[in-house]
């Protein structure tokens, strides 16, 4: 279809192709207008309303278009004075290059499998939190504290997690810490300086995980993953010292360590001087099973047990926790000694009092419900719109798997149509020490999306994978 706009604006034919979406074919035709420079920077575009009845389009498509093309970068919507062609950055000729520049506009909608709804952080409660934990702080506790972190912090967290999460846990063994990040850099210098070499870290894992290990000085040796978690059954002849382990819920995979694969590794642990950190990242968000109980409950003089409220409350607060073995408690806080001496005591007096009233285990369960049912209408859609898509690991979490099927469209063009639909989506092989040998697939996060944003976003991802074609 062919049609000119013929009551304000330029004078610009577009040509609307009749297969697809009919909102997905004008933002291509507004890009391309864009691009070419038959709209240029300045120029105002016609109302949406106005526009629509020009088209034969629905306001809503026209609404939803423009959006999409503000969040690309393409159009900046002025309040009170309409919507206009943003500047371009010079590109050398051709089209934009996909790949982003380290200072592009972030996407509209980000699927980042490791971010909660930072929209779900409870403000009011953590502020009157604030309050009432400073005013039952006494005054010492604002100055160079134990770099464990408080007393009343460490006693709050150590009930927590035995009932929670069944660690076995003395509170002088708490070590509250920066994010889990900085908990594990601790303790791979502490293993360093104690003379390991070698770690085994799953295959796939954290990135920054792996790096920030590696750059504590330690040689990082793949540990594979199958159907049953983690293969501690192989640990034996990586000749390690220590292995980190997501046993709760292998990321980026999603499945439980077997209790078999439990058994193999708390042998293996038990059999000479060796560690087990096990981060256990998001153990409190399970919908569909019971709760998987902390390895470390099997043999806490062999495992470092790491927490954080990271997935539950908000990464921007830093707040994590370990539980180490007794030998390994002072080189830990000599080390922390050195650095920044301890979490910012507001923050940990808000944290001791969400827990000490129970706000952070209510807040816990209304985000559980809140990303169950957002699993499950993800799901609904993909079921609908993609149906070749087949979700693994949805049993808890933030994310879940969806694997290609053999011979269709490759992981990296999928990510990059997604990112020209302002969608940051993660492909399986990025969690790949060595992505050749990841299968493909990609990593969808469905919390980090705002509540508003939801549908709209859920939709977008949608008509990407819809495309898939063998």
């Amino acid at each position: 279809m062919s049609s000119h706009w013929t009551t304000s604006g330029p004078a610009l034919h577009l040509t609307l192709s009749p297969g697809g979406g009919r909102r997905q074919a004008l933002e291509d035709e507004l890009r391309r207008a864009v691009r070419d420079g038959r709209l240029v920077a300045g120029t105002r575009l016609p109302a949406s309303r106005t526009l629509a009845a020009d088209l034969g389009l629905s306001r809503g498509t026209v609404v939803e278009a423009f959006a999409q093309l503000v969040a690309e970068g393409y159009l900046e919507a002025r309040h009170g004075s309409g919507t206009w062609v943003r500047e371009l950055p010079a590109t050398g000729g051709g089209d934009p290059s996909p790949e982003p520049a380290p200072s592009a506009r972030p996407a509209r909608f980000s699927l980042h499998p490791g971010v909660p709804d930072l929209t779900a952080f409870p403000e009011r409660r953590w502020v009157a939190a604030v309050r009432s934990g400073l005013r039952t702080t006494p005054a010492a506790a604002l100055g160079y504290g134990d770099p464990r972190g408080s007393t009343e912090l460490r006693q709050e967290l150590a009930w927590y997690l035995a009932r929670a999460r069944g660690v076995v846990c003395d509170p002088e063994l708490v070590v509250v810490c920066s994010g889990f990040r900085h908990g594990l850099s601790l303790v791979a210098r502490a293993l360093r300086d104690r003379g390991v070499r070698r770690v085994a870290m799953e295959e796939p894992c954290v990135v920054p995980h792996r790096a920030g290990v590696r750059a504590s000085g330690l040689v990082v040796v793949s540990l594979p993953v199958d159907a049953r978690g983690a293969r501690t059954d192989l640990l034996e002849g990586l000749h390690v010292s220590a292995a980190v382990l997501t046993p709760a819920r292998q990321f980026p995979l999603g499945m439980t360590l077997h209790p078999e694969r439990r058994a193999h590794v708390a042998a293996w642990a038990a059999n000479g001087d060796r560690l087990v950190v096990e981060d256990d990242y998001d153990g409190e968000l399970r919908y569909d099973r019971q709760p998987a109980g902390a390895l470390q409950a099997l043999l806490a003089d062999h495992v470092v047990y790491g927490g954080t409220a990271s997935k539950t409350l908000a990464p921007g607060l830093r707040l994590a926790w370990l539980v180490v073995p007794r030998d390994l408690l002072e080189p830990v806080l000599r080390l922390r000694r050195l650095e920044d001496v301890h979490v910012p005591a507001p923050e940990q007096a808000a944290f001791r009092e969400l827990l000490a009233t129970g706000a952070y285990e209510q807040h816990v369960r209304r985000i559980r419900a809140r990303y169950r049912a957002r699993r499950d209408r993800l799901v609904e859609m993909l079921a609908e719109r993609a149906p070749w898509a087949r979700p693994a690991g949805i049993s808890a979490g933030l994310s879940m798997l969806i694997e290609l099927p053999e011979g269709a469209t490759g992981q990296r063009e999928l990510v990059d149509r997604a990112r020209r639909r302002s969608i940051e989506l993660f492909p399986l092989s990025f969690f790949y020490a060595d992505p050749t040998g990841a299968r493909p697939g990609l990593v969808i996060g469905y919390g980090a999306l705002p509540e508003h944003d939801l549908d709209a976003g859920f939709e977008a991802l949608c008509d990407v994978l819809a495309g898939v074609t063998a």
